[in-house]
């Protein structure tokens, strides 16, 4: 299972967050939201994202979806949802 952060954030801007947040995973940038769009995560004519969570297995199959993410407990969260999807 790979784990990948997207947001509408430059390349600048996420490799700061990165570093800064010391993170084991790569972010990705969509600066003109058409990844986010896709995904149905950013309003029309939106310059903010919904914050969700989307786990897809091996085969591209949406298993999961977490629209009500908490920062706090997330990590654990994702970490629970992998081990259930093996």
């Amino acid at each position: 299972m790979k784990v990948f952060g997207i947001s509408l954030d430059d390349v600048r801007a996420q490799a700061a967050f990165h570093a800064a947040q010391e993170l084991n995973f790569p972010l990705l940038s969509d600066p003109d939201g058409s990844v986010a769009a896709k995904y149905g995560v950013l309003p029309p004519g939106g310059r903010f994202t919904q914050r969700k969570t989307f786990l897809i297995d091996r085969a591209g199959i949406l298993r999961h979806v977490d629209d009500k993410v908490d920062v706090t407990k997330h990590g654990a969260s994702i970490a629970d949802w992998i081990k259930a999807a093996k």
